[in-house]
């Protein structure tokens, strides 16, 4: 289910919450992110700070745990030590994630074969599937040609990460 307002509404008075107005700020920004995109808590707070909005980092902290428990947002461990969110998408936009671990570049991809394997775990154990996410842990060609790890530059930076921060900016 792909929630909206009414929907987070719903879900959050059935088991005894409401809708804040930081709540739905925090699913607009989600629901506004381009495709491909996935926000920290920390780049959440920035967003919002830029918009004027006055929601503190605890507030979305306890929010975007909150909203990824009820399975309205996906909780990603990507390679850059924290925690990572973007819109839980039901299937058949479900995807998976190719990361790089020196230049964090991250790569979506779709397998079908992984959720149906998945779904057959489920049936058989008798559990409910709320996600399923595969995280490839990866180092990309670049830093492999330039000698990773061991005579790779402290102060390297992959030109993928930087055109990747080039491209966030122009969004």
């Amino acid at each position: 289910m792909a929630y909206d307002s009414s929907a987070l509404k719903a879900e959050l008075n059935a088991r005894g919450w409401r809708l804040t107005p930081q709540r739905e700020k925090i699913l607009q920004i989600f629901h506004d992110l381009p495709k491909g995109n996935h926000l920290s808590a920390e780049e959440l707070h920035e967003l919002l700070e830029q918009k004027q909005e006055g929601i503190s980092l605890s507030t979305i902290y306890r929010s975007v745990k909150l909203m990824s428990r009820m399975g309205i947002l996906r909780e990603l461990e990507l390679a850059e030590g924290h925690k990572h969110y973007e819109l839980h998408q039901p299937h058949p936009h479900h995807h998976h994630h190719i990361v790089c671990v020196q230049c964090n570049k991250t790569i979506e991809f779709k397998n079908d074969s992984i959720l149906k394997h998945s779904l057959k775990q489920c049936e058989r154990e008798a559990m409910q599937l709320i996600d399923c996410q595969l995280t490839v842990t990866t180092i990309c060609p670049e830093a492999l040609r330039m000698g990773w790890p061991s005579t790779l530059p402290s102060n390297w930076v992959c030109s993928r990460s930087v055109a990747e921060s080039k491209e966030k900016r122009v969004d």
